[in-house]
């Protein structure tokens, strides 16, 4: 049982009676004139039933209605059916989602380019409640002469107060004058920043304010030498400098208490490294170190990541896992032994993500000094992580009995409790060492003191402003700025959502009218008061938030009325639906069911009755032509028609008028002077048909081109060919049989020549030399056949080109021969169809000479000389070296001997011109070092020896025109890539291309052309000869160790855009007094 065809099953199959009833009805229409309404019925497909549930809209129904809208619950991607939340968005962004619930969730910053670095900083500055406090406690008057503290002050006020989720932090740095597109070290802008408002606060009349700085961030340390001799300390140990940070070396060290140790341990100073003792009057042993003489509240420890690389002098990252405790123990560290009982308490981490130095991204873990919860500042987006910096369960192996005791996070007031109550000390120990924390990004570390006894008075002085600032809030004129920015985001806020409801509103409102109009659409099918609306506004109408007005205009005729040929374009509308459409909105024209068009109905009748008249007159004579192409013509007048033509007219399907390629039956047959064109032209080929298949061919061609018939003509059976055409073709095939004759008569002349073969030379024999590039051309042109030979030009006139050969200046050859080659005592020369003078023999130039119309007098000549000495070594295979009567004594026999052990040369005259030919090749040489965008192909071998075929190839030159891909490939020794390159791409920018498609770092590539190494960095690939088509080998010398491309990259780009200045052209490097910056 064979299967059942599906291929068509859901197909609209096409009714043939409905179509047969049109066609009878048209020839009815088109037989009596007359058109009733039955007529229309039919003809309009009104009777056509009411469909329901189709799957897409039909154009051969009025009636249909389906597909305009999406089948419940569906949507579509764009228009009034698109999902709701997607409608909204074209609203513009929701200013409600960046607003912040309460002031007790930090605000983020905005990241202006590459600013993550003093974002970070500035939130760790504002979570720092005393420092905040400070800013806020300025004088108005004051802030007004100093822009940077004004706008810092605002800033704080913002995160401090606004509803926004994030600032706007664009004006902060514009008052500093950085710039938002160059990232920056976060510790470097710490410390400037810091020295700024150190000078800026300077001049303010708040106590707390003018030294908040120095309270909160400075302490200081010395550096004390002392003698190994004498015991004593240097008269410099004495003096003691200012800190901010703490900078501590991490290469080799796992935890914050071996950086401490490490920066606080003692330096041997012996051999050449001795100090020079005042009191022992010479150079002597010492030791040097640091001491800390004060601690400030707020310490800064920064993490030094980033380490320089000698060998490679690049900068790279440590990303080596550190720890560091929650709690940290200072008074140990101190100098003096009074000051114990520092404890600090970590409230800050910045942390620099990414491998690059100088690239990545900066974000800041920070404590909440109020709810004791830690939150994630990245940039714009704040996090909150709980408990632990890193938002995760710490791994504390030890519990003592006063962590049990206090459960959830210790605040300040625990740890003086515990501090006051005289905890033993190897108690209090084992608590500051109870939990630690782990990172390979942490950067920066801030820790806040939480117990001090020497800086009491400083400490309570700045918490007693901070619980003043608490309880006021902000400052008054912070206080109603900060009001006014919230109302008026309250107020983009309500009218944001107002623009919400009022659309959401409108949406559903049109979907209930379009599903309204829809349903009372369809029109009964005998109701005669029914309008048309075309099917494209209807879809517009039906799938548009704001659709346009009503137009009807594309279904009108030429008389304002609806043709048959618009069926498929309109719909059949009921008298309700039109009238809540036109009702609303408007346009026209109004198109009921007595607007058909009767003339064009008649226009339409007529045309369709003579095309049945056409497509049964060609089936009927159809039979008739294959037989004519077949060569069976019926006896009785014919005609000639093209073979061409009347092969497409034979093959054109359902065609129902005739066309423009029904006008030339005998068009490609007429020749210029309107006569038969002889069979032999091309494109003449031509059939003879009989009368009755040609009078229909004529009418069809007058009906198609009535307007301009001087293009078809009328040849009959005894028509005779055009004369001139015929005479002129005799005339062309003779030519032909003359140029056939004359190349035939050349090849037997020159075999060896044309079939391109090595003839054995002979020392002392006559030669003449001609082009290597004309003898390539001859023989192209001598051995062109079929479609070849129209194309293949003659070779250029052979004296011209031997004239061409001599300098003007000196009268000498600008070309050298090609160079001779001796195997087995036979000498024979090199090959080339581009370059180079080829020899040939004296009867081969005296039949050029006769071929080709030269003067036998003007040919180069030339002769084979052996020379004997070897000493008379020459370059090339010109004759710039001195050649003795003796080396052109020998005979030829003598010669032969021993040719392979001597030196060929050819003697040429005229002799070759070393200075022409220097200056050209010079030129040359520089035209194909000045390219751009070629390709070059570069091979990395694995392995100690260097394949020959890869060591051949980089030693010759490639074709530059060859098309090449740069897609990486695979062989037994390696892979192969080609590279886009220029003559200017210097060997560094060659090595990074390289670096990306192995994988090899550029310290570590060994790059060679042939055997030359290639090396020097800073120099062109011009410089280095490397043309385009080249090929270069690498290997991998696998010294260095491997890092990531990005990190080259960031440092290059770094460099080459002078980013090693810093901040210099801020405010943070100025030298400008501060006060001296007006807002403008």
């Amino acid at each position: 049982m064979s299967r059942p065809n599906t291929r068509n099953k859901n197909k609209r199959q096409k009714s043939e009676d409905s179509s047969d009833a049109s066609s009878v009805t048209l020839r009815k229409i088109h037989l009596t004139g007359a058109v009733t309404k039955d007529d229309i019925r039919r003809l309009y497909s009104v009777l056509k039933p009411i469909c329901q549930g189709c799957r897409g809209n039909s154009k051969d129904s009025p009636n249909c209605f389906c597909g305009l809208i999406p089948p419940p619950n569906g949507t579509r991607k764009t228009g009034l059916w698109q999902r709701m939340p997607e409608i909204i968005l074209s609203l513009g962004p929701n200013p409600c989602k960046d607003l912040r619930s309460s002031t007790d969730t930090p605000a983020g910053l905005t990241n202006l380019g590459a600013t993550c670095y003093a974002n970070s900083i500035l939130q760790c500055l504002y979570m720092n409640t005393s420092f905040r406090t400070c800013i806020f406690s300025v004088e108005p008057d004051f802030l007004k002469q100093h822009p940077v503290l004004d706008q810092l002050a605002r800033l704080f006020a913002q995160l401090h107060s606004s509803k926004m989720s994030f600032i706007d932090s664009a004006p902060f740095i514009k008052t500093l004058e950085l710039d938002n597109g160059v990232q920056q070290d976060s510790h470097e802008f710490l410390t400037l920043f810091l020295s700024l408002l150190e000078r800026s606060l300077s001049h303010s009349q708040v106590a707390n304010a003018k030294t908040a700085v120095q309270d909160l961030f400075r302490g200081r340390v010395s550096h004390v030498t002392r003698c190994s001799v004498c015991g004593k300390d240097s008269e410099a140990s004495s003096k003691m400098e200012d800190f901010y940070e703490l900078e501590l070396n991490i290469k080799g060290l796992n935890n914050l208490d071996e950086s401490l140790d490490d920066y606080l341990t003692l330096e041997e100073l012996n051999g050449e490294n001795q100090y020079f003792c005042d009191s022992c009057g010479k150079r002597v042993d010492a030791t040097r170190c640091i001491k800390l003489r004060s601690l400030p509240q707020v310490l800064n420890f920064q993490l030094k990541r980033y380490v320089f690389l000698p060998k490679t002098t690049t900068k790279k990252k440590i990303t080596s896992a550190f720890s560091f405790p929650r709690w940290l123990n200072m008074g140990t560290r101190l100098s003096n032994p009074s000051q114990s009982g520092l404890i600090y308490e970590l409230s800050a981490i910045l942390i620099h993500k990414g491998t690059a130095v100088n690239s990545g991204h900066y974000v800041a873990h920070i404590k909440d000094e109020n709810s004791g919860h830690w939150w994630e500042f990245d940039d714009e987006h704040v996090s909150k992580l709980g408990c632990h910096p890193f938002g995760e369960v710490s791994n504390s192996k030890s519990h003592t009995k006063a962590q049990l005791a206090y459960s959830g996070p210790l605040e300040s007031a625990s740890i003086g409790n515990l501090v006051d109550d005289n905890l033993h000390t190897s108690e209090f120990h084992a608590f500051m060492q109870e939990e630690f924390f782990s990172s390979t990004d942490a950067y920066m570390l801030m820790f806040n003191l939480r117990t001090e006894k020497e800086n009491k008075d400083n400490l309570n002085k700045i918490n007693k402003r901070d619980l003043e600032t608490r309880s006021n809030s902000l400052p008054s004129y912070l206080y109603e700025e900060i009001q006014t920015l919230n109302a008026s985001y309250a107020s983009a806020c309500e009218e944001y959502q107002k623009r919400k409801d009022s659309q959401v509103a409108y949406i559903t409102e049109r979907r209930q009218e379009v599903k309204l109009v829809l349903s009372k659409a369809p029109a009964d099918l005998l109701d005669d008061s029914y309008f048309w609306i075309s099917v494209e506004w209807l879809r517009i109408w039906a799938d548009s938030i704001n659709p346009p007005c009503i137009d009807n205009s594309p279904l009108q005729c030429v008389h304002g009325k609806i043709p048959i040929a618009k069926v498929t374009s309109m719909k059949r509308l009921s008298n309700t639906a039109w009238q809540m459409l036109f009702s609303k909105y408007g346009g026209g024209p109004t198109l009921s069911s007595n607007d058909v068009c009767a003339d064009c109905l008649r226009d339409e009748a007529k045309n369709a009755v003579c095309a049945d008249d056409y497509r049964d007159r060609k089936a009927s004579l159809k039979q008739l032509a294959e037989a004519a192409l077949s060569g069976n013509c019926p006896d009785g007048p014919s005609y000639y028609v093209s073979r061409a033509w009347l092969v497409q007219w034979l093959r054109r399907k359902n065609a129902d008028f005739p066309c423009h390629t029904d006008a030339g039956p005998t068009a490609p047959l007429r020749c210029s002077h309107g006569s038969l064109l002889p069979e032999q032209a091309a494109g003449a080929k031509r059939v003879l048909v009989p009368e009755s298949l040609w009078i229909f061919f004529f009418e069809t061609a007058n009906s198609s081109r009535s307007d301009n018939l001087l293009g078809f003509s009328t040849f009959s059976s005894d028509s005779e060919p055009c004369e001139i055409c015929s005479r002129e073709l005799k005339e062309v095939a003779c030519m032909e049989d003359c140029l056939r004759a004359s190349k035939l008569k050349q090849r037997q002349n020159h075999e060896k020549l044309v079939m391109a073969k090595t003839f054995a030379l002979h020392a002392g024999c006559k030669y003449f030399l001609v082009p290597s590039s004309w003898l390539a051309k001859w023989r192209a042109y001598l051995t062109a056949t079929g479609k070849n030979v129209s194309s293949c030009a003659e070779p250029e006139n052979l004296e011209v080109i031997i004239d061409s050969l001599i300098c003007q200046k000196h009268s000498r050859l600008l070309e050298k021969p090609l160079e001779l080659v001796c195997k087995r005592g036979v000498i024979t020369q090199k090959m080339s169809t581009t370059d180079g003078l080829v020899l040939i023999t004296v009867m081969d130039w005296s039949l050029f000479c006769e071929e080709w119309n030269a003067k036998e007098d003007k040919g180069i000549s030339a002769e084979i000389v052996v020379l004997s000495s070897p000493a008379n070594k020459l370059s090339g295979t010109c004759d710039d070296m001195p050649i003795f009567d003796e080396d052109l004594d020998h005979s030829t026999d003598e010669a032969n001997d021993g040719l392979e052990a001597r030196k060929l040369l050819i003697k040429t005259y005229p002799e070759t011109c070393e200075y022409c030919i220097g200056e050209r090749e010079s030129c040359e040489l520089m035209r194909k070092l000045n390219y751009c965008d070629e390709a070059i192909c570069v091979y990395l071998v694995r392995g100690k020896e260097v394949p020959k075929s890869i060591m051949e190839a980089s030693a010759s030159a490639c074709e530059p025109d060859r098309r090449t891909s740069k897609r990486s490939r695979k062989t037994s020794f390696g892979n192969s890539v080609n590279l886009r390159v220029s003559g200017t791409t210097s060997i560094y920018q060659l090595k990074m291309m390289i670096w990306e498609a192995f994988g090899v770092v550029k310290e570590n590539q060994k790059l060679h052309k042939g055997s030359t190494e290639i090396d020097g960095d800073s120099a062109t690939l011009a410089d280095k000869n490397i043309f385009p088509g080249d090929v270069l080998w690498v290997t991998d010398s696998e010294i260095y160790e491997n890092r990531d491309i990005a990190d080259e990259l960031s440092a290059h780009k770094f460099d080459s855009r002078q980013a090693e200045e810093g901040f210099r052209g801020t405010l943070l490097s100025s030298d400008v007094p501060i006060h001296n910056f007006q807002d403008t």
